[in-house]
């Protein structure tokens, strides 16, 4: 989905410099061909050494002085770009676009811009309250310039209030948005269940499996940013939520049960990327259980088939879809569940191939049809294949509602 995307990132002087290493490497393993513009302030906060390692091009620091493939940085900077993105932007920086000065390679790339624009303000709380920057910011507002609200939390300087750079994956994910197809999903309600659920065996320990959860939450970002009302229940990652989601914390597969089948009735589209446990501990004890005998046997019974009863449910208008991670019979067993769970749309892949498996940052995938059809999808990364399957999601409605 962004995969080749050219992406222009500016990087003003602000102590969250810093943070926009997070967004460039965001941004460069999704495949987008990024090229970083830093002002002389910014120089101070970071080197640009750290951005050319994370994204394999030439770090632009000066107007007259370049040593890349580009022969006008200045015009071709904006011109090549998608999309053009200044996180942070200082209140300087803010104030030079507002007013069409020029004075810098970054405030001459933006002036010269044909494409969107994303400022992202980080500052201290009392320049970013104050009547000139906020005029700056209105006055930008009106000039088509889209802006992402700083947040408000503890700022470096000490004070507390509106000014914080957002963190990375909240620009990334306003990125997405302003960069991939938009509308296709508008007025849907789309379903997406993530991570591993777990199952308490004490009050220390738990069974689990190794999902990371980055399938799904790829799918729910992906959603969101192409209009649908998503909502994502999600067994525990380390990841933020997605941004402009409804989000449902859940911790077993029983709970995850409860949340989905509340949700079901009202949705379009039900997509379980999820990692359901599929057994859990008979018995859970309330304490710590004591290293004893040499062997210790535990007693399991069988979790709810979440998916089954989705395809139970499943009404004519309503489109599904699971996962199955497979270390063997990839397809004949994929088949099979497709029929058996009454299935849209089955999304099978063989976690022993390198880079397909849990945790990774891209995934080898087939898309198994109710029909029989098999499409053979090559490595690539989540955010991708995300693309591909709400494709493919897409598709099947609009087949049904022919």
């Amino acid at each position: 989905m962004l995969a080749g995307k050219f992406v222009t990132l500016g990087i003003t002087g602000s102590i969250a410099a810093y943070k926009t290493a997070g967004l460039a490497s965001l941004l460069t393993k999704a495949g987008v061909d990024v090229h970083v513009v830093m002002t002389e302030a910014a120089q101070k906060f970071i080197t640009s050494t750290t951005f050319q390692a994370l994204t394999k091009n030439y770090v632009h620091t000066d107007m007259f002085v370049h040593l890349s493939d580009l022969k006008m940085p200045h015009i071709e900077l904006a011109q090549k770009a998608d999309l053009i993105v200044v996180a942070p932007a200082t209140a300087n920086v803010l104030g030079k676009v507002a007013h069409g000065l020029a004075d810098d390679l970054l405030t001459t790339v933006v002036m010269a811009a044909t494409c969107p624009v994303l400022l992202c303000p980080a500052m201290n709380v009392h320049m970013y309250q104050n009547p000139v920057t906020q005029a700056n910011l209105a006055r930008l507002k009106e000039l088509n310039y889209h802006l992402l609200e700083p947040g408000t939390g503890y700022l470096a300087c000490g004070g507390q209030g509106p000014g914080r750079f957002p963190e990375p994956e909240e620009v990334f994910e306003r990125i997405i948005q302003l960069i991939s197809p938009a509308g296709d999903f508008e007025g849907l309600a789309v379903l997406v269940t993530a991570g591993g659920t777990r199952e308490p065996l004490d009050p220390v320990r738990f069974l689990s499996n190794r999902s990371s959860g980055k399938m799904g939450f790829a799918l729910a970002r992906l959603a969101a940013s192409r209009g649908a009302r998503v909502t994502i229940v999600a067994a525990p990652t380390n990841l933020s939520p997605p941004f402009g989601v409804k989000f449902i914390p859940v911790e077993t597969a029983l709970e995850m049960y409860q949340a989905v089948m509340d949700h079901f009735p009202q949705m379009d589209v039900v997509i379980k990327a999820a990692a359901v446990t599929d057994y859990r501990p008979a018995r859970t004890s309330r304490q710590k259980i004591k290293k004893g005998e040499e062997c210790l046997v535990l007693e399991l019974e069988k979790n709810l088939d979440i998916l089954l009863e989705l395809g139970r449910r499943k009404q004519p208008r309503q489109v599904l879809v699971g996962f199955a991670a497979e270390t063997e019979n990839l397809v004949e067993s994929a088949l099979k569940k497709v029929e058996k769970k009454n299935l849209d749309l089955l999304v099978a892949n063989d976690v022993t191939q390198p880079g397909a498996g849990f945790g990774t940052d891209t995934n080898i995938a087939k898309l198994i049809y109710r029909n029989g059809e098999v499409v053979d999808l090559p490595l690539m990364n989540k955010l991708d294949l995300a693309g591909r399957i709400l494709d493919a999601v897409l598709l099947l409605r609009r087949q049904r509602l022919s």
